[in-house]
C-alpha cells in the first residue's frame, strides 16, 4: 500500500498527457480516521466551539448555561419580554387545563396527575429546554399509547394503585431513555423515522384518539377496550339503540361544533387564535354551569367527578425497581419517550426555523429526559411539546420559556383553589375538547405534497397510518420505522445510476433522460454513480453497468454505429467504498478486457481514492486511466488508436 501511494503521490506535482491527475487527501492513520469518524458522528456541531481560549471561570459558566440554558437567557430578560410570555402564558393555561383532563383519561389515570404534569413539567424545561416555543405538558398521543400499554398489564380499574405505580415507571424509564439519547448524543436515532412516517403514524393516531372519545361524547356505558377502528366502530353502533344518552349527545355534538367553529374562524384570522385558545376553557365552564344547574348528572350525563386538591404527593416509593413490573415499564417506557421525542423535536425545529434560531437536539433530548425523571418521581405521567399548545403560545407572542412557568403556576393554582369545580364538567364537553385537539394532527395538505413527491414515502405514510387504525399505536409506529428503515436500505442497495452524454457546444456531461438534447459519444459509454459503493449494492452496479452496455450495443448494432470500446465511471457522487466493492469493480474490469472494452475512472473522491490505492487497484488499472474530468476521459479515449484497447 505504501509503495502504491507513494509511487502515485510522486507523479501529483507534474501534470499528465490529459491534465492533473486526481489528488490524494492525506494519509492518516487508524486512530486518527477513527477520531474523525467518531467526531462527526457524535459531536459534527463541534459543541465545543465557544469554550475555545476561555479561562477556566468562563468555561465553567458556560457549561452551567449549557445545562441550564434560562442562566443565558435570563440575562437579557426585562418587562417588555414578561410582557408577551405572561399573555403567552396565560392563553396555553386556559387550552392545557381542559386537555389535561382528558388525556388523563387516555392514559386511564385520574386527572389530578395529568394536572401534577403540567405543573412540574413545564418547569423543569424553562430551566433545561433551548426551545423558546415549546408548551410542554401530557400530550394526546403519547397518553393514548400510555394508556394502551399500561392497561395491557394492569387492569386499572380493578388495580388502580398498581396501574399508577407502573405508570410512574414507565415514565422514568421514558426520561432515562430520552436523557441517555441525549448525554450519549444518539439524536440522530430519530432520523430513522421519517417526516412522512411521522405524518402517517400522527394522523392514524388522531383517529384512533378521536374514535375513542365516541364513548363520552355518545354516553356510552358499554364500549369496547380495543382501539381498532372495527371494534370500535362496531360498539358505537352496537349500542345506538340502547347504549346512547341523548343528553349527552346534545352536549357532546353542541360544544365539539362550538369548538370547530372557533377553530376554523382562528385559522382564517391569525389575529382571533385566542378565540380557539380559550373555547375549551369557556366549554368547560359553561357545560359546567348547566350540569350543576340542571342536575343532568343524574339523567346519565356521565361527569368527572371529584378531583384531589393539593399538589403533586412524592412517587419515588411507588416505582417499581424490581419484578416483572419493572420490565414492563421500561418497555413501555423506552417506546413512549422516543414517541414524545420525535413529537418534541419535530415541533421545536418547526418554530425555532419560523423564529430563526438553532435548537440543539441533543441538548433538547436530554432536558426533556431529566424533565420527565423529575416527574416520575413527582406523581406526573410522560410529558412532551404539544402541538397544539405551542402553536397557541407562538401566535400569543412568547418570548422565552417563561411562558411555559406561567402556565405551570395557573396549573398550581388549578391544583390548589380550582379542581373541585371541575367536579360536574361533562364527560361528553371533555370527549369533544380532545376531539378538537386532535384534529390538527391530521395534515391532509402534508400528505397530498408527499404523494405528488415521492411515492416511497406515500406508502410508509400509509403503513403507519393503517397499522395505527387497524391494529394499534405500537404495530403503527413499528410500521413506520421499518418501512422507514426499508426505505433508506432499499436506496443503499439500488443506487441511482445514469447515462451521461454531451450537450452541444459545451463540455458539460449530463444525465441524457434529464437533458434529452444530450449527445452520446462515439465508442464510448459514460454511467455516473449517485451513492456510496457499498458490499448490498456493489453486485447490482456491476450488473446494471453491463445490463446498459448490452442495451448500447443493440442500439448500434441497430442504428449500424461502431462498438464500445470504452466505459468511462464517473464517480464524483460516490463518497464512500468497501473491500466487497473493490472486488466487484475488479470482476468488472477483468469481464471487460475479455470484451476489450476500457474502463476509465472519473475522479473519485478522497477516501474512495485512498481505498483503490490501498487495495492495489490503482497499478491494476493503471494511473492513466483515472481522470479528473469526464471531458479529460472523452478527450483521450478520442484519441487513442483502435488497437491500443485490445493491446
Amino acid at each position: 500500500m505504501e509503495n502504491n501511494r507513494a509511487s502515485y503521490e510522486a507523479k501529483l506535482d507534474n501534470t499528465s498527457s490529459h491534465g492533473y491527475m486526481v489528488g490524494v487527501s492525506p494519509k492518516r492513520n487508524v486512530l486518527e480516521e477513527f477520531a474523525y469518524a467518531f467526531r462527526e458522528t457524535f459531536f459534527h456541531d463541534d459543541p465545543l466551539y465557544h469554550y475555545k481560549d476561555q479561562p477556566k471561570r468562563k468555561q465553567f459558566w458556560l457549561g452551567l448555561q449549557n445545562l441550564f440554558p434560562i442562566l443565558e437567557w435570563g440575562k437579557q430578560y426585562n418587562l417588555v419580554k414578561f410582557k408577551g410570555d405572561l399573555i403567552a402564558g396565560l392563553t396555553i393555561a386556559s387550552l392545557c387545563i381542559p386537555q389535561d383532563i382528558g388525556y388523563a383519561k387516555l392514559a386511564n389515570v385520574p386527572p389530578n396527575y395529568a394536572l401534577y404534569t403540567s405543573f412540574v413539567a413545564p418547569l423543569v424545561y424553562a430551566a433545561m429546554g433551548s426551545s423558546r416555543d415549546i408548551a410542554i405538558g401530557p400530550v394526546a398521543v403519547v397518553s393514548l399509547l400510555l394508556g394502551e400499554a399500561l392497561k395491557r398489564e394492569i387492569n386499572p380499574k380493578k388495580h388502580p394503585n398498581e396501574y399508577l405505580r407502573l405508570a410512574f415507571t414507565a415514565t422514568f424509564f421514558a426520561g432515562i431513555t430520552q436523557a441517555a439519547l441525549g448525554f450519549l448524543r444518539l439524536g440522530f436515532l430519530v432520523d430513522f423515522l421519517s417526516h412522512a412516517a411521522v405524518v402517517g403514524f400522527m394522523a392514524g393516531a388522531a383517529i384512533t384518539i378521536g374514535l375513542q372519545q365516541l364513548k363520552g361524547l355518545f354516553g356510552i356505558t358499554n364500549f369496547t377496550t380495543k382501539t381498532d377502528i372495527v371494534s370500535v366502530m362496531h360498539s358505537v353502533f352496537g349500542n345506538i339503540h340502547h347504549g346512547w344518552n341523548w343528553q349527552t349527545v346534545v352536549i357532546g355534538v353542541t360544544f365539539l361544533a362550538f369548538l370547530l367553529t372557533t377553530k376554523y374562524i382562528a385559522s382564517k384570522k391569525k389575529n382571533l387564535f385566542w378565540i380557539a385558545a380559550v373555547a375549551p376553557l369557556i366549554s368547560v365552564i359553561v357545560s359546567t354551569f348547566c350540569v350543576y344547574i340542571t342536575h343532568a348528572n343524574k339523567d346519565g350525563v356521565k361527569i368527572v367527578g371529584h378531583l384531589d386538591q393539593g399538589v403533586n404527593p412524592p412517587s419515588l416509593q411507588k416505582i417499581y425497581w424490581s419484578g416483572p413490573q419493572l420490565v414492563n415499564g421500561a418497555k413501555i417506557g423506552v417506546m413512549a419517550g422516543l414517541v414524545g421525542l420525535t413529537e418534541a423535536i419535530a415541533i421545536g425545529r418547526t418554530f425555532a426555523t419560523l423564529k430563526g434560531y438553532q435548537l440543539d437536539g441533543n441538548k433538547e433530548m436530554t432536558a426533556l429526559g431529566i424533565m420527565n425523571v423529575a416527574g416520575s418521581f413527582t406523581s406526573c405521567i410522560v410529558a412532551t411539546g404539544s402541538f397544539s399548545r405551542s402553536a397557541v403560545n407562538f401566535m400569543a407572542g412568547c418570548n422565552t420559556a417563561m411562558s411555559n412557568i406561567v402556565m405551570s403556576l395557573i396549573t398550581l393554582l388549578t391544583l390548589l383553589v380550582i379542581t373541585p369545580l371541575f367536579k360536574y364538567t361533562p364527560n361528553a364537553v371533555i370527549a369533544a375538547i380532545i376531539i378538537n385537539a386532535v384534529v390538527g394532527l391530521i395534515d391532509i395538505k402534508a400528505a397530498a405534497r408527499i404523494w405528488k413527491v415521492d411515492k416511497l414515502d406515500f406508502l410508509a405514510l400509509m403503513g403507519a397510518f393503517f397499522g395505527v387504525v387497524f391494529r394499534s399505536v405500537e404495530i403503527g409506529l413499528l410500521i413506520a420505522v421499518a418501512i422507514s428503515i426499508a426505505k433508506i436500505l432499499f436506496q443503499v442497495m439500488r443506487p441511482r445510476m445514469a447515462l451521461l452524454g454531451n450537450l452541444p457546444r459545451t463540455g458539460l456531461y449530463r444525465n441524457i433522460e434529464q437533458y434529452p438534447e444530450a449527445m452520446r459519444v462515439p465508442k464510448v459509454l459514460i454511467i455516473r454513480v449517485d451513492a456510496a459503493i457499498y458490499f448490498s449494492n456493489s453486485n447490482y452496479i456491476k450488473e446494471r453497468t453491463l445490463r446498459y452496455l448490452r442495451d448500447e450495443e443493440d442500439l448500434n448494432k441497430e442504428h449500424g454505429l461502431p462498438r464500445i470500446e470504452y466505459i468511462i465511471f464517473e464517480m464524483s457522487a460516490v463518497t464512500d467504498i468497501d473491500t466487497t466493492g473493490i472486488h466487484e469493480i475488479e470482476e468488472l474490469l477483468k469481464v471487460l478486457k475479455k470484451l476489450y472494452i476500457q474502463l476509465e475512472l472519473v475522479n473519485p473522491g478522497p477516501v474512495v481514492m485512498d481505498k483503490l490505492l490501498a487495495a492495489g487497484y490503482i497499478d491494476m488499472i493503471g494511473q492513466e486511466h483515472i481522470f479528473l474530468t469526464v471531458g479529460d476521459a472523452v478527450a483521450c479515449c478520442s484519441s487513442k488508436p483502435k488497437d491500443t484497447v485490445n493491446a
